[in-house]
């Protein structure tokens, strides 16, 4: 299933996307959050979507907010491997650890809602990644039990600023402006969503694609890594681990300069849909 949160004149919303007539529609499920939702029963929401109205409103007449209000937004960093030639181990410069760090609140926006440029970054770039949603509790799991705690994936779009990035060790300040993690379309379940392991991840800039590789190449598969973080942290409902991004292509990085007002970038993940950004200038 596909499931959104939508701005309407009542709140934000829920809802199941569903195919009426050949246009997606968004069928309501209330105000509770997605996660609670799927937590209380996925059954009731599989009824809802199958008694879909005629009516419901088409799917690109809503406004999107980001499907899930995360209290912890967590990202890896290096977790794709490169190209390497022939006869050389490609798991040779793996590291032994995730590389984890942390986007705080204010970075969350919506799948349509633009970010701003901050007149201070001179360095701004994206990252095209997957995103895990959790659905369950967790905490100390092991692998095999890791996926049953995870309500789907989303696109998460990291947005930096490299010069800040590289002012210190920590990586905050460069990645925690505001509006720097747009998160959707939607959420999808795991049932449609498949293998997180086989998912062919693409960023497309100007038109032209800038990167291109699959989710077979990562280093800490999704189950390692959501153990992982329980070993020490509580991941709650809702959490999201934005799972790394792929290098860009050789000729992606030759040709490479920082986002400029006006520019857009859209993240593709199979299974998963596009999550376009449109990049503005901030108050005069």
């Amino acid at each position: 299933m596909r499931l959104v949160r939508y701005r309407s004149d009542a709140g934000v919303r829920s809802g199941v996307v569903v195919a009426v007539d050949g246009s997606d529609r968004v069928v309501d499920l209330g105000p509770a959050p997605l996660t609670q939702l799927l937590a209380e029963g996925a059954d009731a929401v599989h009824d809802a979507a199958r008694r879909a109205p005629a009516s419901a409103p088409r799917l690109a007449g809503l406004a999107l907010a980001p499907p899930v209000r995360p209290g912890k937004i967590l990202c890896l960093g290096y977790n794709y491997r490169g190209h390497v030639p022939d006869g050389v181990d490609p798991t040779a410069d793996d590291p032994a650890f995730p590389d984890v760090f942390v986007k705080t609140p204010n970075t969350l926006g919506g799948p349509a809602d633009p970010v701003v440029v901050p007149a201070v970054a001179d360095d701004v770039d994206y990252e095209g990644e997957i995103a895990v949603v959790i659905g369950r509790r967790a905490k100390d799991v092991s692998e095999a039990d890791a996926p049953a705690h995870v309500a789907g994936y989303t696109i998460l779009n990291d947005v930096s600023d490299r010069s800040w990035q590289r002012r210190q060790s920590q990586w905050a300040m460069g990645k925690c402006f505001d509006g720097f993690a747009p998160l959707g379309p939607w959420l999808v379940t795991p049932d449609e969503a498949g293998d997180p392991q086989d998912m062919l991840v693409e960023v497309v800039r100007d038109g032209v694609v800038t990167v291109s590789q699959s989710t077979a190449t990562t280093i800490f598969p999704v189950a390692s890594v959501v153990s992982y973080l329980s070993s020490v942290m509580t991941l709650e409902p809702g959490d999201v681990i934005s799972t790394g991004t792929p290098q860009k292509l050789p000729e992606a990085q030759e040709a490479h300069r920082p986002l400029r007002p006006g520019d857009a970038v859209t993240v593709r993940i199979e299974r998963l849909g596009e999550l376009t950004t449109t990049f503005i200038g901030g108050p005069a």
